[in-house]
């Protein structure tokens, strides 16, 4: 999968791709779709939710580029792999997921593998968490009609922002970055992810 579907598109950071090889893909989508957990695509996990494509979480890492004593903010839990992959770059990552059902099987996939630096939150991911903030990077893995405002406010200074915006059909990848208290923003290219839904993103 590393080889055939992320190093051979570009993407070559080596912590990246070590994280990549190290988490089992498979150990966080249900039994009936285990046999596609290595395809380049992505997977149902329950409740219209999924797991996005390896090479998009590749992607959207080797951009938020988290340093190993580095706080990460991860909006949209999922079934916890991204928060997997993240929890071998950084120190802590905090994970929020609107769903409880789907929050719990992260929490229980992330314990299996005796992952214990990565806290699932329930709650309203769009308001993020201003608890713990501020985060040296924050990543939004559903779709969003604009960066949440509560979001850049808890973005360090220094900080990077990974997020797809755009419709609730195609979306644009950007990165976006905090410095001197202003925020610069770069596209890279269109992807398609489940809409992000709360108060500063799409409505039930």
């Amino acid at each position: 999968m590393v080889r055939d579907q992320i190093a051979s598109r570009g993407i070559g950071n080596p912590r990246v791709l070590a994280a990549m090889r190290a988490v089992p893909r498979h150990r966080f989508v249900p039994a009936a779709v285990q046999e596609s957990a290595y395809e380049d695509r992505p997977l149902p996990i329950g409740e219209g939710q999924t797991i996005s494509q390896p090479y998009i979480v590749a992607l959207m890492t080797d951009l938020l580029d988290p340093g190993p004593g580095e706080k990460v903010l991860e909006i949209g839990a999922g079934s916890g792999y991204q928060a997997a992959i993240l929890s071998r770059l950084a120190a802590q990552v905090v994970s929020i997921e609107r769903l409880p059902d789907i929050a719990e099987g992260a929490r229980r996939n992330l314990a299996a593998l005796g992952i214990s630096n990565v806290e699932v939150i329930v709650a309203d991911g769009t308001e993020g968490y201003p608890e713990k903030a501020p985060y040296d990077a924050i990543i939004i893995t559903a779709a969003a009609p604009s960066v949440p405002p509560p979001l850049l406010d808890q973005l360090a200074e220094g900080g990077r922002l990974v997020a797809p915006v755009g419709d609730i059909m195609v979306q644009t990848l950007v990165v976006v970055e905090k410095k001197g208290g202003k925020t610069t923003t770069r596209s890279y290219g269109g992807v398609c992810f489940v809409p992000l839904i709360g108060a500063y993103g799409w409505h039930d």
